[in-house]
């Protein structure tokens, strides 16, 4: 046999080191996964009232009502806020400045509530537009409920506390407030006009007296009883 039929081709010098390049890669991955084993899960971190709920309001939650499950605690599921715009209806531009405002406070896009029948004596008819809402959820809830319990709540004039009779029988609360100035991202003088909004909080308690008292250690001021 000659030198040149001995010495091997460009390809399969090529395919030889492909298939080298592959076992060791097979061969990292497989010690990498034999290495973490379960230990591979990470449990998720949170910011803010989110981990603080994780960390001290479950637990707590758990102890005081004796859940057997965990699954059973009770949790935040979301959050609406409303703003009615009866004014729309004589003036279109008032849409606008809700929408803007809503953004403004949740961080999020709102949509436009339509009326859903005709009613002559206020001059309204199908489909017209008489508010806006946001639902929140995840992380952005509950980025929204802190600045509203820690910010805005405490700039309401002779604040004394959250009457606790807007529960619905179902661990649910509604909370409504008279203007959005108390929400520092609002400035005054961009404003047309003083708004009242709605925040419904829903929560995947059975009773009133566990949403209140998930409410209550995550920092909702309720007025003593």
């Amino acid at each position: 046999m000659s030198a040149e039929e001995k010495k091997p081709t460009t390809r399969s010098r090529a395919a030889s080191t492909k298939a080298t390049s592959t076992r060791a890669a097979a061969s990292a991955t497989a010690a990498g996964t034999k290495k973490a084993g379960n230990g591979a899960f990470r449990k998720p971190e949170y910011s803010g009232m989110r981990q603080r709920y994780h960390d001290e309001v479950a637990p707590a939650l758990q102890r005081e009502f004796s859940y057997p499950n965990v699954m059973e605690i009770p949790k935040l599921d979301k959050v609406v806020v409303n703003i009615g715009l009866g004014e729309a209806i004589a003036n279109a531009k008032a849409l606008d400045a809700a929408v803007g405002d809503l953004t403004t406070i949740t961080g999020q896009k709102p949509i436009v509530t339509r009326a859903k029948r005709s009613i002559a004596q206020f001059r309204l008819r199908t489909g017209m537009p008489i508010g806006a809402k946001v639902t929140l959820r995840g992380q952005r809830m509950y980025d929204f409920l802190e600045r509203t319990m820690s910010l805005a709540l405490p700039r309401i004039r002779d604040f004394r506390g959250i009457p606790t009779r807007s529960f619905d029988g179902r661990g649910n609360f509604s909370l409504g407030l008279r203007e959005q100035l108390v929400y520092p991202e609002i400035d005054y003088d961009k404003i047309d006009r003083l708004r009242g909004l709605e925040i419904s909080i829903v929560t995947t308690a059975k009773t009133d007296e566990e949403g209140r008292k998930l409410l209550e250690l995550l920092g909702m001021p309720f007025q003593a009883q």
